[in-house]
């Protein structure tokens, strides 16, 4: 006799157990449903005991759902990654740091055919699966998204907002993101976010060899040069705050969807998608318009800015040799003033902060005009993406919202291939989902400047 066929699951959320895991854990519980498009759900990790709790933990006060099954899976066993991902319609993979952890995931996905949505913000994992998975994914009809957090979905979709603002003929040259981290209590990191900064700066030359090792990409076509490099902290801008330019995956995950766009201008068909979506696409990409992109962490208090100065001259003074790496995972409170500690944030602390990232944007009035000798850009446009706590509240909000959408409106996106969030989720209903669970995207200022 057959053994009876396994129940494939809509959405299996791995590293169910981690700080973020138990978070995306209880987002997902509150759209678990026969009406919803998530009907099914698995949580998967190394140990059931421990997803176990995390599962009991994100349904409280009620009691854990019958029908939410925990599987077991390690990223270091491929077997077991292979048996989670041909159950899974949707891998939404939460166990960083990912270049330790996400690639065994992303290949298993790529392997059976699943999507796979990850909260990675560490440029050389995303580049190395775009690198090594892209065919396999697209050839089996995996979709595989990375940075589908509070990295970089805000930043992608703040720029895209902000890109559309731009009314013809005006366009952007500039546009830089500010991000400002606020709390009525102390600000409290993602462990995993620091731990992923001290392996990506001991990690570098391993991303500039990936990047001389792949075709050089196309760049997007933008009226004038990059804005000069400055000072590292910034008093004068036009927000009033300080601020200091930030090594930010976003950066990175903007450039590298502005980057796809260039090369397919309507952007990407989808697998089995409506002649109405079609001409939607079509019609949202021709209103982007590219800008030299980056980001800054901005604050009134100078500081929070000398804090994170002091984090980054750490990390970067250390990281790169294993006793310096040892001392900066095993004592990060010390090394980042306090803004990183093992313990993590009280829920308290996770409740009480917040975000705000500020797009400021410097361009034409008329784009025609960009050309002409000694011009300089007369026009100024301001947008602004708030929400909740970043790592614990936005990303799991992000990452669920983004599962929806595949679960939803799967035959309108692409095959399969390995992608920026911007170039999958930009022309759809993901915005509008953002701002129904707690993110505002408001433009604030459009004038011309003398």
């Amino acid at each position: 006799m057959a053994p009876p066929e396994l129940e494939v699951f809509d959405v299996v959320i791995f590293g169910a157990s981690g700080f973020t895991g138990k978070y995306v854990i209880r987002e997902a519980l509150k759209f678990l449903s026969p009406s919803s498009p998530l009907r099914s759900l698995a949580v998967a990790g190394r140990s059931r005991d421990r997803v176990a709790a995390a599962l009991r933990w994100a349904a409280a006060p009620a009691p854990p759902p019958d029908d939410v099954e925990i599987l077991v899976a390690d990223a270091s066993d491929p077997a077991s990654l292979a048996a989670l991902a041909s159950r899974a319609r949707i891998v939404l993979s939460c166990a960083g740091p990912f270049r330790l952890h996400g690639h065994a995931v992303a290949a298993a996905c790529a392997a059976a055919g699943a999507d796979c949505l990850d909260i990675s913000g560490e440029p050389e994992f995303m580049e190395r699966v775009e690198a090594e998975l892209h065919e396999p994914a697209a050839k089996s009809g995996s979709l595989i998204v990375s940075a589908c957090g509070f990295d970089s979905v805000p930043a992608e979709l703040g720029f895209l907002f902000h890109s559309r603002q731009w009314e013809p003929p005006s366009a952007p040259v500039t546009v830089e993101a500010y991000v400002s981290l606020q709390s009525t209590k102390r600000i409290v990191g993602n462990i995993g976010t620091y731990e992923s900064a001290v392996l990506g700066v001991a990690n570098a030359g391993q991303l500039q060899a990936l990047r001389r090792s792949r075709p050089k990409r196309p760049r997007p076509n933008i009226l004038g040069p990059p804005p000069p490099k400055g000072l590292l902290i910034e008093g004068h801008n036009p927000l009033g705050m300080w601020a200091m330019k930030l090594p930010s995956a976003d950066t990175v995950v903007v450039k590298r969807t502005l980057s796809t766009v260039t090369e397919h201008p309507e952007g990407l068909p989808g697998a089995e998608e409506t002649p109405e979506y079609a001409e939607h696409r079509k019609k949202f990409w021709s209103s982007v318009k590219p800008a030299h992109f980056g980001v800054k962490i901005a604050s009134r208090s100078l500081m929070i800015i000398v804090r994170f100065l002091i984090t980054g001259l750490f990390i970067g003074l250390l990281a790169n040799f294993s006793f310096g790496r040892s001392l900066l995972l095993k004592y990060p409170e010390f090394f980042s003033a306090g803004m990183f500690s093992r313990a993590g944030p009280t829920e308290e602390e996770v409740k009480s902060a917040s975000f705000k990232m500020w797009f400021v944007g410097h361009g034409y009035s008329d784009a025609t005009r960009a050309s002409e000798r000694g011009s300089k850009p007369d026009k100024e446009v301001i947008t602004k993406v708030s929400g909740p706590e970043v790592g614990y509240i936005t990303t799991p909000i992000v990452l669920v919202q983004c599962a929806l959408v595949l679960l939803s409106q799967r035959g309108n996106l692409p095959k399969g291939g390995v992608y920026t969030p911007g170039v999958v989720f930009g022309p759809t209903d993901l915005q509008r989902r953002l701002q129904e669970n707690g993110m505002s995207f408001d433009v604030q200022v459009t004038r011309a400047m003398h």
